[in-house]
């Protein structure tokens, strides 16, 4: 029996809509837990995304550095914003994996401002008691990172947790003469890892970028915002999970625009370069993503827009 060359085509384009449609990862629903608190699943990985709650800073213009004032304010203006301030906001990123309950960096020192401090509020909203979480693994030592490992009475907030920190960042923090070349402007922040960190010395796990973390936990040298910031892929899942930490501040100016230098970055040269690579590899492996200062729920899709980026958070 002969087939017809339209029969053959006909056959091959519904074979391949059922190969797309079987290969094809849906995508994946968020679920808003509470306010602030945001549930993903991926299949056989689990994620929060918790509010820790927001600063506001003044705008001015230091605050994006090789970029005029106006033009900032415009792109604020643009989507409705306020352009006298910059609401800065703070998420934190849990994920359970391959047995392990992972918190990635820790909040913000309760005692900063009235505004943070909320992550011991959204983990309990998430049901997610303090004492089970089994890892804590930071990014970088900025204070906003590390300051909520501690309560107001110093105590460790997560007990059993193995806290897991880049090698490069330690080293950078914790070097005596580069404190005491210091501005003065700085000497908290060198201080401030010291405080929450150093008494922890003997039993912090210190690791190189690009080593695997933990089971499904894969670190990538992103150097630029930091000497050692650090950024993870969540592996194990429906699909692949980056949490890019401070790569970005906030979206609508810095992924939109990723060559505009932050204040908050140390070289904004090479954070620029590292927003750019960061981000292309999130489009090109199609991976959801997850920030520190990203908004809405701080995890969703990204695609490129322009010279940039845009960020959609997912449950928006």
């Amino acid at each position: 029996m002969s087939i017809s060359r339209r029969t053959l085509l006909a056959l091959g384009s519904a074979l391949g809509a059922l190969w797309f449609a079987a290969c094809s990862t849906p995508e994946p629903r968020a679920v808003s837990v509470a306010p602030g608190v945001t549930r993903v699943q991926l299949g056989n990985v689990t994620a929060f995304t918790i509010r820790d709650g927001h600063i506001p800073f003044t705008l001015d213009a230091n605050f994006v550095r090789n970029v005029p004032l106006a033009n900032v304010q415009a792109a604020l203006q643009a989507d409705g914003l306020s352009t006298e301030r910059v609401d800065v906001p703070y998420t934190v990123l849990f994920v359970e994996t391959g047995g392990q309950r992972v918190l990635f960096d820790a909040g913000n020192d309760e005692q900063r401002a009235a505004t943070v401090g909320k992550l011991p509020d959204g983990l309990r909203a998430a049901g997610i008691d303090p004492k089970s979480i089994t890892a804590v693994v930071f990014s970088h030592f900025h204070g906003d990172h590390i300051g909520g490992l501690r309560n107001k009475a110093g105590e460790l907030v997560f007990p059993n947790a193995k806290l897991y920190v880049p090698a490069p960042e330690w080293d950078w923090w914790m070097d005596d003469e580069r404190m005491a070349k210091a501005p003065e402007g700085m000497k908290a922040a060198f201080a401030a890892p010291r405080r929450v960190l150093a008494p922890l010395a003997a039993s912090i796990v210190r690791f190189q970028p690009g080593d695997m973390v933990l089971p499904g936990i894969r670190s990538l040298a992103a150097p630029g915002h930091t000497a050692g910031h650090t950024v993870y892929v969540v592996e194990g899942g429906d699909r692949k999970l980056m949490y890019w930490g401070d790569t970005s501040n906030v979206p609508n100016l810095f992924v939109r625009n990723p060559d505009w230098a932050g204040r908050f970055d140390m070289d904004a040269e090479a954070a620029s370069v590292m927003r750019r690579k960061l981000a292309d590899m999130v489009v090109d492996q199609n991976m959801l993503l997850a920030g520190y200062h990203l908004s809405g729920s701080a995890i969703g899709t990204l695609a490129r827009r322009g010279n940039g980026y845009e960020f959609t958070p997912l449950g928006n």
